[in-house]
């Protein structure tokens, strides 16, 4: 029987349920049902169906019924092989659990500690969904804005949803959630791991819990924390949000599970295909290119069937416009290291139900050439770090750093444009989930991480970023009033990038960490927005943004600014102007007034042709004069007849090219 035939997963059939695992160095395999008590009812062996899978049909169940693995075979650490009887497994490919896991020092107990795991475990639920023949397209489409969101840490806090439903999927459906992310002009939401994860063991001996979800256990189950109704709590949550206009991306964790280290629980894959579904070095040791102990083998057939599965699972069942992959190069990962050619990597391009969703690469992991930005193959779009750094640097007043900012807001051509790529597939952000918030990033100088634990060890070091003259919190006005100038001067920077951008859920109204740039393991007041103290004046600037990059679709393309295509009215698609509005000269570029530029864009509409964005990084206002063009004038706040622009201190100004009234009456 091959991969493509073997029955994986709980299938519901006529009058019964047939069970199908991947166990291929195993001596028995058997299914256990278990009552709504969490009673085990019966172990029923499995029989062997060739290549390593194994497959029973259980006659007088059905959906709901609740179920768990159990294999016994040669326990050998060193050698790769875990196996235990004692240890209930859940089934890879689970599409729901019954509650969520939770960590334990006894699902690490060696064989010989004989300790039944069952009551410690979640139960695999057998479920029978529904799919349509074909997923509808995806609404999302690259160069829009997508909206990172960490579901509890969205709505536990927010006043207009029920209490009941607070840390759900079913509330990013509500209106209110709708109204706000329509209103700072989310093409897309970005949902940190929604999949059944597990705290880390030194989490849960601090008395932490992992708010974040990077932890997975395994790849299709939802966590029943966030999705109590299964898959179809995502499935109403997607189609809510595409009548508004809005795709779902999922992030997703392929690169590891949370049965970790050697040292690590026994919990599902590790108890069945230890040696297939993880790499190992020559001597047998579980190689670590991800920090976490362990590193899922995306060479391996029966790992990538498993991935695949979930993937479409997630589209046809869920009704998903994509995917984010976390430390992406793992996907492309042998023992002969990285390839952008990997036969996953292929697999996902290739696949009819994959392949023609959204995909995005988080390009970095830690193993041996682990940092790949640039060199996955179109279409997945990749996080550019590159460009969070350039504008950070810009920003906080490094020098030589003009050139690079330019070369971000153009869309990265020297990372993406390679092989005479026409496009840009950047992902720009400045603030992501890990890291610093966009208001701590102009707060503190250094991380403030001892709340982890860890003694403030764990985190970045650098994130090249600067506090306004006092670390932290302060009721020094002046410090607040530049701190709130920086932040818009930011997301200005971002909303004038040519790409695919990406927002933090709170950046948009300021919300703080307290200066914790690894806040994984804080799901409490600390990550959860509040909703209710926001910035409100900061949240009307995004949505001024928004509105200014919906009016001008070219501010949303993803193709490369040049400066060399001029269209028939003689506008170049991009201009680079000095604060004179001259061209800036490579001496201007990294001279002594690298303060200041002018990026015009070419908008591609007669009636408004041009939009100007005018970069003030200094401690001063400064005064811009915009170049004049005949027949056109020159629209926007602050902007004189004869083109001049007086623009704040640390502020990044807009101004809008139109036809003049007397051109318009010839």
């Amino acid at each position: 029987m091959s991969d493509a035939d073997a029955p994986l997963g709980a299938i519901v059939e006529d009058g019964g349920v047939r069970f199908g695992v991947f166990a291929p160095d195993a001596i028995t395999v058997s299914v256990c049902l278990f009552d709504a008590a969490d009673r085990q009812l019966s172990a029923t062996p499995l029989a062997a169906a060739g290549d390593g899978y194994w497959s029973a049909r259980i006659a007088g169940i059905g959906a709901g019924q609740r179920y768990g693995f159990r294999a016994d075979g040669a326990y050998d650490p060193e050698n790769g092989n875990w196996f235990d009887p004692a240890k209930l497994l859940a089934d890879p490919h689970a599409a729901r659990l019954d509650r969520p896991f939770q960590s334990h020092e006894a699902l690490a107990v060696p064989r010989d500690g004989a300790i039944d795991t069952a009551p410690l475990m979640p139960k695999c639920v057998v479920e029978e969904t529904a799919l349509p023949a074909g997923p509808p397209p995806p609404t999302f489409r690259p160069g829009g804005l997508i909206y990172e969101i960490n579901v509890r840490a969205l709505t536990m806090r927010h006043p207009a949803i029920a209490e009941a439903d607070r840390g759900t999927l079913s509330a990013l459906a509500h209106p209110a959630i709708i109204e706000h992310l329509k209103k700072i002009g989310a093409t897309a939401v970005e949902l940190m791991p929604v999949t059944a994860w597990i705290d880390e063991p030194h989490l849960a001996r601090r008395g932490l819990v992992n708010g974040w979800g990077y932890n997975p256990v395994t790849f299709m189950a939802l966590d029943p924390r966030l999705a109590p109704g299964g898959i179809g709590d995502l499935a109403h949550v997607a189609s809510a949000l595409r009548q508004a206009g809005i795709g779902v991306l999922l992030d997703l964790v392929f690169n590891h599970t949370g049965e970790g280290d050697a040292d690590g629980p026994t919990l599902s894959l590790r108890g069945l295909a230890n040696r297939a579904a993880y790499r190992h070095d020559a001597a047998g040791r579980l190689v670590n290119d991800t920090g976490t102990g362990n590193t899922v083998a995306c060479d391996n057939a029966y790992v990538m069937r498993l991935i695949v599965d979930s993937l479409r699972h997630f589209v046809l069942a869920g009704g998903v416009d994509g995917f984010r992959f976390d430390l992406a190069p793992v996907l492309g990962r042998s023992s002969a290291g990285f390839s952008p050619d990997a036969p996953l990597i292929r697999v996902l391009r290739d696949d009819p139900v994959i392949g023609s969703r959204i995909l995005i690469a988080e390009p970095w992991d830690i193993g041996p050439d682990g940092y790949q930005l640039g060199r996955f193959p179109s279409p997945f779009l990749e996080w550019n770090d590159r460009y969070r750094d350039d504008v950070r640097r810009f920003w906080r007043g490094d020098a030589g750093t003009l050139g690079a900012l330019a070369t971000r807001l153009a869309g990265s051509s020297d990372i993406f444009g390679r092989d005479d790529e026409p496009a840009t597939r950047a992902v720009n952000f400045i603030a992501a989930h890990d890291g610093f918030t966009l208001a701590d990033l102009v707060s503190y100088r250094r991380k403030h991480n001892e709340p982890n634990g860890e003694d403030n060890r764990d985190g970045h070091n650098e994130n090249f970023s600067w506090n306004g003259g006092h670390e932290g919190e302060t009721g020094d006005r002046k410090v607040t009033t530049a701190r709130r100038a920086d932040v818009k001067a930011l997301l200005a920077t971002l909303f004038a990038s040519r790409g695919t951008i990406m927002l933090t859920a709170g950046d948009e109204f300021g919300r703080t960490q307290q200066g914790n740039n690894n806040a994984y393991c804080q799901d409490n007041e600390l990550t959860w927005l509040d909703w209710e103290n926001r910035d409100t004046e900061l949240e009307a600037h995004v949505a001024a943004l928004a509105r200014l990059r919906e009016r001008f679709a070219a501010l949303g393309d993803v193709s490369f600014l040049t400066g060399t295509a001029d269209d028939a009215h003689g506008f170049a698609d991009v201009e680079w102007l000095d604060l004179q509005g001259a061209a800036l000269t490579p001496e201007t570029w990294n001279g002594s007034d690298a303060d200041h530029l002018t990026k015009l864009v070419h908008s591609g509409e007669p009636t408004t042709p041009l939009i100007a964005f005018l970069v003030n990084r200094a401690h001063r206002t400064a005064a811009f004069r915009l170049p004049a063009r005949a027949g056109y004038r020159w629209s926007g706040d602050g902007v004189a007849t004869d083109g001049r622009v007086s623009v704040s201190a640390r502020s990044v100004a807009t101004a809008i090219l139109e036809r003049s009234p007397s051109a318009n009456a010839k």
